[in-house]
């Protein structure tokens, strides 16, 4: 009896070990699709080979150097077209450049056009020869007959390129080159050192830099090697060669590389990156890839993939739900790159390198990052890291925190610390109180306070790319004053009662933090300014409205005009930002209109994708009801759960995940819309896991309103010290695609008699099981 016992009780063991095996060796890289969405998608969108969060990001490129006209239109991977123009290795906001390309044949040191590929080094391609994972790309470029390879490490890519027999074998780096959204190129410089190393540097002129910092300008470094010794070498400007040359100055520089090559020979280029000297892109490289191979970088990065999107499991019945799932994870993961080398030096906002203080062990104690805006990142990105990726939240904030130390603003997006605003506002202080409330608080909290309450009230000498230029008049009057003309870019005047909503939302979380600090004159003041909405709010139509200096509502008003008075939206769209405070909201309006609005929005923007249909475009659905493609709207379905109407959020966002969201080239996040650096990808992935919190984690104890989770089972890995429990997990009961009614909540064995769940109650970990049915219900009290 007592052997039968042991042995019942090793085979248990034994099975606990090898259920753990499993769940251990799970790959969750073979979920996500880099194809999908890139028909019209911006410039950091397809970079498949880069780690998490990765300076280094060689991807391929289809219409790069053709540039970017106003700075944020969709350029260099387009799923549509035919042909590759190389492998651009950096792709952030405002920052690209630095291109590696193979070829055979007759050297050409132009990468021609899309209408006539042989004019230059670009080849043509079928998206059948193509491999895309995360960390990970490979193609056929088919004019030449070669084999491109990419991976990367951190700061290092690697470019593996296998060739046919012959002697006209080229290496190009192409580094004088506009490429994507980087702007023009001021000056450049390679060459090749004594030892075969290749070097140099390109400094651009970005759009946005000028816009919002003018004379400022980014400036990218490179060191590479290579594995094999070329037969011959020179360089290029242009389409003009010179054999035998070892460097090349100015616009259009380059090095070119030739090799006699035996049939499926391959050759490998490491180069090292950096955004402050080519000293320590050589130091990065050394590093992070000295004695690496391409397989083991390749193995390598797979590895950290599967680590980061692990850290959120889900099950389902449906093939497609955790295609959207883990793509839209991986493209949160993938903004926001590096902008610091593995010795802490970094870009500062004034031209001049920066140092990170180091540790005990002499590594820097964060690192720095370049940023698009965080216009709407609280609605996707902020809750996706509190929950996840609390240790990147950390660093982020502490990121940002640099530039307000060397510029003394904080500065909403940044491209290598310069101020490249965006849409002219500035949320990174609800960002730094959104993160205190969540608990993150190893960063300087003194200085992030300091910096996030002048982000709110002063105006005073305000640079213009640290946006809310317009904030002195917000804190004068209580709201912004419209204005049909005005001097200067469009954010100084044309967005008053957008901006009046920012600015109210934005005061009334860092009131929160003010409050959670003891500081009473500075949360009533800036509650005060929180309540700036109401200006605006016309009774009588029970819609948002601009408002005139001297008090008067704006005539002539049509309440689906988007820009005037609106920015990316109109008043339809606007008047539902109030997340702050939507119980008020829902009270003007009048609970049962309230209802049957939203609800008939809903019902309406279905007929066009929620969005702007079928039309490849970012901008096109700012004239509709509703708007998915676009940041000021992404918190509207969920404010059912305010008004007494929870299964109304848990249809409409079951519904948006469904129908907006999709798995082709063309369609994916919505047609051709904006999918600034992972922002939707990251709405799908805490909406299809049933939690959401329209304000951003501000409150004093935020919580999250509970949705339809599309899956069955979520399990999401807490982290610590920022969480006390292991895992959180949600469990929905009786799922499918027509059960999407939560009919009970029952929270680690007690019933949960509302549609939220605080957050805290989500770090000490546990399980939130939903009863799932085919009717709506709206009270769980019962």
């Amino acid at each position: 009896m007592k052997v039968q016992v042991l042995k019942n009780i090793l085979t248990a063991f034994l099975l606990i070990a090898m259920a753990t095996t499993v769940h251990a060796q799970e790959d969750y890289t073979q979920w996500v699709d880099p194809n999908i969405g890139t028909a019209h998608s911006r410039w950091f969108f397809y970079t498949p080979a880069a780690v998490p969060f990765g300076m280094a990001k060689p991807a391929p490129a289809t219409n790069a150097h053709y540039g970017n006209v106003h700075g944020w239109d969709a350029v260099g991977y387009d799923h549509r077209h035919e042909s590759i123009e190389g492998f651009p290795n950096l792709h952030e906001f405002q920052v690209g450049g630095i291109v590696f390309m193979a070829s055979t044949g007759t050297l050409k040191t132009i990468p021609g056009k899309l209408e006539k590929p042989e004019e230059g080094y670009r080849s043509r391609f079928d998206h059948k020869d193509e491999v895309a994972a995360p960390g990970y790309y490979s193609v056929i470029l088919k004019d030449h007959r070669i084999k491109a390879e990419l991976t990367a490490t951190a700061r290092v890519a690697l470019h593996r390129y296998t060739f046919p027999a012959g002697k006209e074998s080229h290496i190009l780096f192409d580094i004088g080159n506009k490429q994507g959204e980087s702007g023009n190129v001021k000056d450049a410089k390679v060459y090749m050192t004594p030892d075969g190393r290749i070097e140099g540097f390109v400094t651009t002129l970005p759009v946005y830099v000028q816009k919002y910092q003018p004379g400022a300008e980014v400036s990218m470094y490179f060191s590479a090697v290579v594995d094999k010794k070329p037969a011959s070498f020179g360089v290029f400007k242009g389409a003009a060669a010179r054999a035998g040359v070892t460097e090349e100055t100015g616009p259009g520089a380059g090095v070119y590389l030739t090799f006699d090559t035996q049939d499926q020979e391959s050759i490998t280029v490491k180069a090292g990156f950096s955004y402050t000297s080519i000293e320590n892109a050589r130091l990065n490289l050394q590093a992070e890839a000295k004695d690496l191979t391409f397989d083991q970088a390749k193995a390598k990065a797979h590895t950290t993939w599967n680590d980061y999107l692990g850290r959120i499991r889900v099950e389902g019945k449906v093939r497609e739900d955790k295609l959207k799932f883990y793509t839209g994870l991986f493209h949160a993961l993938l903004g926001r790159g590096l902008a610091s080398d593995v010795n802490g030096a970094y870009p500062r906002n004034n031209g001049t390198v920066g140092q990170i203080p180091l540790d005990a062990k002499g590594k820097p104690v964060h690192n720095h990052y370049n940023t698009d805006a965080v216009w709407g990142a609280y609605w996707n990105l902020t809750q996706l890291w509190a929950l996840a990726y609390p240790e990147y939240y950390s660093d982020f904030v502490k990121s940002q925190l640099l530039v307000y130390q060397d510029a003394g603003w904080l500065g909403d997006g940044i491209a290598n610390s310069r101020y490249v605003s965006g849409v002219g506002t500035n949320f990174v202080s609800l960002v730094m109180a959104g993160a205190y409330m969540a608990g993150i608080r190893d960063f300087d909290v003194a200085k992030a306070y300091e910096a996030s309450l002048k982000n709110e009230i002063d105006g005073k000498d305000r640079p213009h790319g640290s946006g809310k230029l317009d904030v002195d008049q917000f804190v004068k009057l209580g709201y912004v004053p419209h204005l049909d003309k005005g001097v200067g870019g469009g954010e100084r005047w044309q967005f008053s009662a957008s901006h009046t909503l920012e600015y109210s939302f934005s005061s009334y979380a860092v009131a929160q933090w003010a409050k959670a600090l003891g500081k009473k004159e500075d949360y009533e003041k800036l509650m005060r300014l929180s309540r700036g909405w109401e200006h605006l709010f016309d009774p009588k139509l029970k819609l948002v409205r601009p408002r005139l200096a001297n008090g008067q509502f704006i005539d002539n008003f049509k309440p689906g005009e988007p820009w005037r008075g609106f920015q990316e939206g109109n008043a339809w769209q606007y008047t539902f930002y109030v997340p702050h405070d939507p119980e008020a909201l829902v009270k003007k309006i009048g609970r049962e209109r309230f209802n049957m609005r939203l609800d008939s929005i809903f019902t309406t923007s279905q007929k066009n994708a929620f969005g702007g249909g079928t039309t490849l475009d970012a901008f096109s659905g700012l004239a509709g009801l509703y708007n998915h493609g676009n940041q000021p709207n992404l918190h509207t379905s969920w404010l059912f759960n305010f008004s007494g109407k929870p299964s109304l959020t848990q249809k409409w966002v079951r519904a948006i995940c469904n129908e907006f969201y999709g798995t082709t080239g063309i369609h994916g996040y919505g047609y051709g819309q904006d999918e600034d650096q992972g922002q939707l990808g990251a709405w799908y992935v805490i909406a299809s896991m049933g939690l959401f919190d329209v304000k951003g984690l501000t409150d004093l104890k935020p919580s999250f309103g509970i949705g339809s989770p599309v899956f069955d089972k979520v399990t999401i890995q807490l982290r610590a010290p920022y969480a006390t429990g292991k895992e959180f997990v949600i469990e929905t009961q009786n799922n499918n695609g027509q059960n999407i009614y939560v009919q009970s909540i029952n929270l680690n064995g007690r019933k949960v008699k509302k549609s939220f769940v605080d957050l805290e109650d989500v770090k000490r970990g546990g399980k939130l099981v939903l009863q799932m049915g085919d009717r709506p219900k709206d009270d769980y009290s019962k």
